[in-house]
């Protein structure tokens, strides 16, 4: 019985930086364009030459 005074305040201080990293991930930008990356890959670059036949 004692080990959940020890493991309840543990796994919230886990939850509340949990927290914290998708608060900072959000505030910084990284979700903003989540399909571009997706899609930008399929898209074939200008720079590179064809590929000789």
């Amino acid at each position: 019985m004692n080990i959940i005074f020890l493991l309840a305040p543990m796994s919230l201080l886990l939850a509340l930086v949990a927290l914290a990293a998708f608060w900072w991930t959000v505030r910084n930008g990284q979700y903003d364009d989540p399909a571009g990356d997706a899609e930008r890959i399929l898209i074939p670059e200008s720079d590179q030459p064809p590929d000789p036949v």
